[in-house]
């Protein structure tokens, strides 16, 4: 497995930061009632393959509602598990045929793996499934979460929980986009947005891209 970090940066996305006013709970909450045109970005990873017969999988992109601003609850998977091992995402996983939506299987995956219960969760959209290289189709459910919330994280699988301003996630200038070239033959290219600690990259960047593409629709 390639290390990501040590890939170097060929370009910045580059858009300017959204203003705001349009990252306040409330404007959050009328942008999801509207409809809006808009273009999720595709890219090398989930191009061409939204047809394939996919796992169904759904995570939960929770916006907490601080009082300095709302943020973007984050997980950190443990090192020792088979796939994404010490990989930042959301939380969420494989629907089970029991689960009755896309949602469901969020809130449920959510509340299994860091202890978050769906009475704090309200749920106000979804983003457009996103396929990943792992064959899975992922549902983002985007969600409002209100405080204040106790977090109990299943070790077996999190190694911690972290929340990142939603202001800085949703600024161009912090989206960077590296390339690594392929045995193969040919490269892939993606996003990271490096915070403090934390290297956000993979699925879960060009998941925030679409919300980004989204909000400043």
């Amino acid at each position: 497995m390639f290390d990501p970090t040590q890939l170097p940066v060929i370009s910045l996305a580059g858009e300017a930061a959204l203003a705001p006013a349009r990252l306040s709970p409330t404007a959050l909450r009328q942008r999801f009632a509207q409809t809006l045109a808009w273009e999720p970005e595709i890219s090398t990873e989930t191009d061409d393959r939204l047809a394939a017969p996919f796992r169904r999988a759904a995570v939960l992109i929770p916006l907490v509602e601080r009082p300095e601003g709302v943020t973007v609850l984050l997980t950190r998977r443990t090192d020792h598990l088979t796939s994404h091992a010490g990989q930042v995402s959301f939380p969420g996983g494989r629907s089970e045929d029991y689960d009755s939506s896309p949602i469901e299987t969020a809130l449920r995956e959510t509340e299994e793996e860091i202890g978050l219960s769906r009475h704090r969760i309200e749920i106000i959209g979804v983003l457009p499934d996103y396929a990943t290289i792992s064959a899975y189709r992922v549902t983002p459910v985007v969600a409002m979460v209100a405080p204040p919330f106790t977090l109990q994280v299943d070790p077996g699988e999190v190694a911690e929980a972290f929340e990142v301003p939603l202001a800085w996630l949703m600024d161009g200038q912090h989206h960077q986009r590296r390339e690594i070239n392929l045995p193969q033959g040919g490269s892939r290219a993606f996003y990271t947005m490096p915070y403090e600690q934390y290297f956000v990259w993979g699925a879960t960047a060009a998941m925030l891209r679409n919300l980004f593409h989204f909000l400043r629709a």
